[in-house]
């Protein structure tokens, strides 16, 4: 299955693809960079705005804003045709260190924001990640800690299963959480999938309409589909090394896109660029964050 440039845009860390049908448009970040992007599938239009920090992660609001997760805490994002972005703090983050940063974030099917923080340095193998659970008008709350690098966030189509990982090379897992859509609370942790068996770092996820978790496999050039049971459904290659995260758009869901590094170390001359795949399955739109 052939993947598809779809835009050359050599980001340092592309991620957190985001499908807003309304736009017929694939929003993303750069994170070091603090960049959001905006890719219109209909004419191919790029536009780009600059966050006054790294830019990790984005859902779309209900007032058709953006909340973002960003270096120091939660922000509202609003961008402008002229290039502007209006940037508001809704909520610090008290990292445990300086040196960290929000990374993958999404939110659940109830609109509640989910985001995990991790140590700049992944040489230092750190593991003071914490994953937050952040509702409007109340102050981020520390749900789960221990982690070094957090990602693969997901949540199955009824709500009711969380899915997260831990991309480090020490680490290498996907665990799965029975979650309360009532309360947002994640329980009976248990190990999902362990990647040390399988080529790649387990990064950026999606869920499909049949409840399979799609996880980018950075540094092995590929995208896994798992059954709700943990079984390998499929892959799927990509002409780039390291992919970061997918997510599902177009105007009928059944397309995949996907975010990548730029890994100037390498011959890859699309690193860092956007990708659109036909997975044959469609997946779910993603839930707006409620203000």
């Amino acid at each position: 299955m052939s993947a598809e440039l779809i835009v050359d845009a050599r980001n340092a860390v592309g991620e957190c693809p985001v499908w807003v049908p309304e736009e017929n448009a694939l929003y993303w970040v750069d994170i070091p960079n603090g960049g959001l992007q905006r890719w219109d599938a209909s004419t191919g239009h790029l536009s780009a705005w600059k966050a006054p920090q790294m830019l990790a992660c984005i859902a779309r609001t209900d007032a058709g804003h953006w909340v973002a997760g960003m270096q120091t805490g939660f922000f509202q994002l609003t961008p402008h045709a002229d290039g502007s972005l209006d940037t508001t703090r809704l909520a610090n983050v008290e990292h445990p260190r300086p040196d960290m940063r929000l990374n993958d974030g999404r939110c659940d099917r109830q609109g509640r924001f989910w985001a995990g923080s991790m140590v700049l340095d992944m040489g230092l193998s750190a593991a003071e990640g914490i994953l937050y659970r952040y509702a409007s008008g109340a102050a981020p709350h520390a749900q789960l800690d221990g982690f070094i690098t957090l990602n693969g966030l997901a949540f199955s189509p009824d709500g009711r299963t969380m899915y997260a990982s831990d991309s480090h090379p020490q680490v290498q897992q996907v665990w799965a959480f029975d979650y309360d859509t009532n309360t947002g609370t994640p329980s009976n942790r248990r190990l999902f999938i362990d990647m040390n068996h399988f080529p790649g770092r387990p990064d950026g996820a999606a869920v499909d309409a049949d409840g399979c978790y799609w996880i980018c496999a950075n540094d092995a050039g590929l995208i896994n589909r798992f059954t709700p049971e943990g079984r390998l459904d499929r892959s799927l290659s990509l002409p780039v090394k390291k992919p970061t995260m997918c997510a599902f758009g177009g105007s009928r869901l059944d397309t995949l896109y996907v975010t990548s590094i730029r890994d100037d170390a390498t011959e890859q001359s699309l690193s860092g660029g956007v990708f659109a795949l036909n997975p044959g399955v469609k997946g779910l739109a993603e839930p707006h964050f409620i203000l």
